[in-house]
């Protein structure tokens, strides 16, 4: 019995590397997760989480320009860094997702999901946000009667955030979307008490 020539096995090996290949594509794509979609959970609290964390950032520029508290301006800035940072993670999700930064769905909507979501999600706002009203008292106010609204304001602000990262958390698949969540929750916890404290000292109180 003769061998195949080299020739005649040289077809066979192209098309066992072809089917490898193939083979190894279709596994991948099967083992892929799903990316979130335009109406998913972790699409809407991206951009929404995006809108909040921005304010907090604006409201802590101005009280550090506002105050020369060193605790409070340590407190700003690792505000500004904190969730400068998060923005940036959270606009990169939105792209690796193919989606667009901003949406045409309401603020909150993607909590209709939630056990409370429903309420929420017929806001016209965000929990949490400062009007625009308040802003420019911030920008107006000097010395201890910046650093009061600021504490009054970035208290209530902090509780919003944080109602939202607990919000997504049942409702996201997306583990990075979880981690993100779970750590604001933590976080924003931890300096709602320190924030308490400083507005204590100062004789003012939240609005909670």
């Amino acid at each position: 019995m003769t061998s195949p020539r080299p020739a005649a096995r040289i077809p066979r090996v192209l098309l066992g590397l072809v089917l490898l290949v193939a083979a190894g594509l279709l596994g991948a794509f099967v083992a892929a997760p799903d990316r979130p979609v335009e109406t998913s959970a972790e699409a809407g609290f991206s951009r929404d989480m995006t809108i909040h964390h921005t304010q907090a950032v604006e409201m802590a520029l101005i009280i550090r320009d506002g105050t020369d508290d060193p605790t409070l301006r340590t407190i700003a800035l690792d505000m500004l860094l904190t969730q400068q940072n998060q923005i940036g993670r959270m606009q990169d999700w939105l792209i690796q997702w193919d989606l667009p930064l901003t949406g045409a769905r309401r603020p909150m909507e993607w909590m209709a999901g939630h056990h409370g979501g429903a309420a929420v999600a017929d806001a016209t706002t965000m929990p949490g946000m400062a009007s625009q009203e308040d802003l420019a008292k911030l920008r107006a106010a000097k010395g201890r009667d910046a650093e009061v609204l600021f504490l009054t304001l970035m208290i209530a602000h902090h509780e919003g955030g944080v109602a939202m990262a607990e919000a997504v958390l049942p409702l996201a698949d997306d583990e990075h979307v979880r981690s993100l969540a779970a750590s604001i929750v933590r976080s924003q916890t931890a300096e709602i008490k320190v924030l308490t404290d400083l507005l204590d000292e100062r004789g003012g109180s939240s609005r909670s």
